[in-house]
């Protein structure tokens, strides 16, 4: 294996913190959550259409890069060094993959250009808050009852003369509220014959386009045709979450018309295709919560060089030295591991696991070491926590993504056995 970069990922690397530095500093950040859409919409057409964030990891023929998730990986540790609000994460790494790998080739034509373009968003929403659990990250997502389990709750789909039907509703649906389109996990065939599926369901499918010299006109997006037009019985409303910088949406359903991900015949492995893009995913997260972590013992340590206390710079005495060389360790030790996870994603949720523990761990130290202004709400530091914390909440917690990766490699014996007891005792 090299480890190395290649030019062009150290490019990606440059570029991106260049243009995040310039523009999405905390005021930038702190003024795009405020925002309808919970981030900023012009920055957020640079990286699509200026450097092709979104399309970065889809294939050429679909308007793509073409690139490995290596490079996803490297482009979400820096959104994540600048804590960047942005579609990024729902769209192009949860999303993407899985109208790759599940669509028809009528939907992957009609929506992976304009996901790779920035002209539309999109958003996994899965039943009961459980992403953890449909990505397959913190335990078996073929037997876990996450979707609904063929009982009450979660997300129902029918298939009547009319199309598909869906009735139910999913919570901290990440972008939600914004994303042009809707990736459903849904549970059909009753109890005897339960599965999940995967449908479509549009929200919107036009543009805000700016023109040169002129007012923003709307501009529509060429729909596939078997997906439907309309957003009947759907409601969408923006959660407070602790991240505001994760927006996060409750998704209602009522009768709610919706097309299939692929093909009945095509669509026997769905829970197989979630977990394959949430090891992926996991991978890039793992990157990205290494950003934060090394964002946030930056700015720490070019605090404590600042801070001066008995009339000396607090970062040279020799306790906080320690503690600022313990914080440094954790950082590297985690980017490995998460590097690694990109190269191979089968090591995603581990990474992911340290990756998650090392920011939470830095971002209460930077807190600490920061003294009485790291308390404020008006002094970032408090972001980082916060970033942390909802990120092990929607994708964690570490213990569990440590327990099923140990279950999975057999630690403790028989691995089915085990993993049955696990589902069972949780």
């Amino acid at each position: 294996m090299d480890a190395a970069f290649t030019a062009e990922q150290d490019e990606i690397r440059r570029t991106l913190r260049d243009l995040l530095a310039r523009h999405a500093g905390p005021g930038e950040v702190r003024a795009a959550v405020r925002t309808a859409e919970g981030h900023d919409p012009a920055l957020w057409r640079r990286l699509a259409q200026g450097l092709g964030l979104p399309g970065l990891a889809l294939p050429e023929e679909y308007g793509g890069a073409g690139c490995t998730p290596t490079e996803l990986a490297l482009a979400c540790e820096e959104t994540g060094r600048a804590l960047l609000p942005s579609p990024l994460l729902a769209t192009a790494v949860l999303a993407a993959p899985l109208i790759t790998a599940l669509g028809t080739p009528s939907q992957r034509a009609g929506l992976l250009p304009r996901i790779a373009d920035g002209t539309l968003t999109a958003a996994l929403a899965v039943p009961g808050g459980s992403m953890a659990a449909a990505l397959g990250l913190t335990g078996d997502n073929r037997s876990a009852p996450w979707s609904g389990g063929g009982r009450a709750g979660g997300v129902q789909a029918r298939h009547g003369d009319g199309g598909w039907r869906l009735y139910g509703e999913a919570d901290r649906v990440l972008d939600g509220h914004s994303a042009g389109l809707l990736l459903v996990a849904a549970h059909t065939g009753g109890y005897p014959r339960s599965r999940t599926l995967l449908f479509l369901v549009p929200t919107e499918f036009h543009v805000r386009a700016e023109v040169s010299g002129g007012a923003p006109i709307e501009v529509p997006i060429e729909v596939p045709t078997d997906v439907p037009s309309g957003t009947e019985g759907l409601t969408r409303t923006r959660l407070t979450s602790l991240d505001e910088t994760r927006p996060l949406a409750r998704v209602e359903l009522r009768d709610t018309p919706a097309a299939l991900l692929g093909t009945e015949a095509d669509t026997a492995d769905v829970c197989g295709a979630l977990a394959a893009t949430g090891h992926t995913a996991a991978a890039v997260l793992a990157a990205e919560a290494v950003g934060a972590a090394a964002g946030a013992l930056e700015r720490t340590v070019a605090y404590v060089k600042e801070r001066e206390q008995f009339g000396r710079a607090i970062g040279s005495f020799q306790a906080v030295k320690h503690r600022l060389a313990d914080l440094y360790v954790r950082v590297e030790a985690a980017r490995s591991a998460a590097y690694y996870a990109a190269w191979d994603p089968a090591a995603g949720p581990l990474a992911l696991a340290q990756a998650l523990e090392t920011a939470r761990t830095v971002a209460g130290e930077a807190v600490q070491l920061h003294g009485g202004i790291g308390f404020t709400w008006e002094h970032e530091a408090h972001l980082y926590v916060k970033r942390a914390a909802a990120d092990e909440l929607l994708f964690g917690p570490v213990h569990r993504l440590r327990d099923h990766a140990a279950v999975r490699a057999g630690l403790f014996g028989d691995v089915s056995s085990r993993a049955l007891a696990h589902e069972v005792a949780v």
